[in-house]
């Protein structure tokens, strides 16, 4: 993870961008130097600066970050003696004495003031003029990776992100002009070398609290939930690393860390009893699986006007190959920032979403990530996305979704997970469709002929039915399962569909108590 300049060591004076200080759009110049002079160039050179600031430079928050050369000449001194470097700035612990800390103690924020700074909402805002997510999943996690030292230290060990449990929009934010956000977390669970760190990200249509702490935001504002596990390694060894313990201090904090203590243990056990790459489905879905077969032999000897809102899961996928620069790297130069990967699969899944529906997709979860592999600076990255899972969120007593599905497979109009919401400020609150891409990367040095599996990461959008006004315009729609690897995605991705529910009812409980 990388330490940003965003991040101030300061808990109590807001952070914030300063790019209204600057002027970026001027007027273009005969003699220019200045690549941001030139006018085709002010946006990328904008939001790379941006970049550049929060990953790169020096500054008071981040006084070890170096050069890349600097790295990469260490690095090849430390290979010509036999030895393996993991990070450039952390290369001792300094300690190994193991303490305990309190929650407040790993507090901190972000904020990002899109209503009172127009330039740094420009460059946070997707084509649509709503909240380009991706550029936020970047600030997510150079959060997360912050509070994450904060609780190790005063030792200084190689934190890593494991995965990404969770990150869920609460409530919709379309109208991003209209508000200041403040990014806030803190560690709520640790163990021997693993801690959870639960992130909250809060919208305030006027002014931020006069001093931001985690007692005094109210739980109105929250518009986004995220949980974030990183594991502690030592950089000499290259073995996990003993971190401070949690103390709880009071019957809030208590509950949290057992709410925590209980999801990793559920995780776990889910890993080895549900997973179908150990454990056969369920007689329920074996009958699903066998319907679905059927259906998909149907579907393929309709005419393409009968069919198309019903697509191939194969011809849903979209592939992306990226070369991986130094100018993405985290804290630790080596390896590429966790935030950054987030952001590619994310804007990859955003577009097969978008292609498979016909209309722009509305973020609503990620709902699970696992990070099986680093990805080293100057490896090429294969990232592949594909729908693995639909349903349909209709109105009460609106008949099939799809005519010619039901009179097909009734095996398609299953009772969907979610439900449509009477609360107006959540996206599925009208009549839509939910969409699970799974988007899986994998990483191969260029003196290597293989490539390994580096993480998936399962997002799920939603497409409401009708869109300015007018019904079905794009409608419902539904992917179509036919091979049995694509049959067993199908299965998972209900699954999944289902824990969120589950999380997204138990938010609500939690908020009514």
């Amino acid at each position: 993870m990388i330490r940003s300049t965003l991040l101030r060591r300061s808990i109590v004076t807001p952070c914030r961008y300063k790019s209204t200080k600057v002027n970026f759009h001027r007027p273009d110049g005969p003699g220019s130097k200045d690549a941001a002079e030139q006018a085709d160039a002010t946006a990328t050179i904008l939001a790379d600066s941006l970049d550049f600031q929060k990953r790169i430079r020096p500054s008071e928050s981040a006084p070890n970050k170096l050069t890349w050369l600097d790295a990469l000449n260490e690095k090849k001194r430390q290979l010509s003696e036999g030895k393996t470097i993991s990070s450039f700035a952390y290369q001792s612990t300094k300690t190994t004495a193991v303490g305990e800390k309190t929650r407040s103690e790993s507090f901190s924020y972000l904020t990002l003031p899109f209503k009172d700074d127009v330039w740094l909402r420009d460059s946070y805002i997707n084509a649509a003029g709503r909240l380009r997510v991706g550029q936020l999943f970047q600030d997510l996690d150079a959060l997360a990776g912050r509070i994450a030292y904060r609780h190790c230290a005063p030792a200084e060990p190689v934190n890593v992100t494991a995965s990404v449990d969770r990150i869920y929009i609460v409530k919709k934010v379309d109208d991003i002009e209209n508000y200041n956000f403040v990014l806030t977390g803190v560690v709520t669970w640790t163990g021997r070398s693993s801690m959870e760190i639960s992130v909250k990200g809060y919208a305030f249509p006027g002014d931020y609290p006069s001093e931001i702490k985690e007692t005094n935001l109210s739980d109105d504002a929250v518009f986004l939930k995220a949980d974030f596990t990183f594991v502690a390694r030592n950089p000499e060894t290259h073995k996990s690393f003993p971190i401070n313990h949690l103390l709880p201090t009071n019957e809030r904090e208590w509950l949290d860390f057992r709410r925590a203590e209980s999801h990793n243990a559920q995780k776990k056990l889910r890993a080895k009893l549900e997973t179908l790459d150990k454990v056969p489905p369920t007689q329920q879905e074996s009958n699903l699986i066998h319907n679905l077969y059927i259906a998909s032999k149907a579907v393929a000897k309709l005419d393409p006007e009968q069919s198309s809102k019903l697509i191939f899961m194969k011809d849903s996928q979209v592939s992306s190959t990226l070369f991986m620069q130094p100018q993405y790297r985290n804290r630790h130069s080596y390896m590429i920032f966790g935030g950054y990967l987030l952001r590619q699969t994310f804007e990859l899944a955003y577009c097969a979403a978008g292609a498979f529906s016909c209309a722009p997709p509305r973020f609503v979860s990620l709902d699970s990530t696992t990070f099986k592999a680093p990805v080293p600076v100057g490896a090429v990255l294969f990232i592949n996305a594909r729908v693995c899972y639909t349903e349909h969120i209709k109105e009460e007593g609106e008949g099939d979704s799809i005519p010619v599905l039901a009179s097909l497979l009734k095996a398609y109009e299953l009772p969907p997970a979610n439900q449509i919401s009477h609360d107006s400020s959540e996206f599925l609150s009208r009549p839509g469709t939910i969409i699970q891409v799974k988007v899986d990367t994998k990483i191969r040095n260029l003196d290597s002929v293989e490539a390994i599996e580096s993480g998936s990461f399962i997002y799920s959008f939603f497409v409401p039915r009708d869109t300015e006004g007018v019904r079905d315009k794009p409608g419902y729609c539904s992917v179509v399962p036919q091979t049995y690897e694509e049959m067993m995605l199908y299965i998972e991705g209900r699954r999944r569909a289902f824990d969120t529910a589950e999380y997204a009812k138990a938010l609500h409980e939690a908020k009514k108590a």
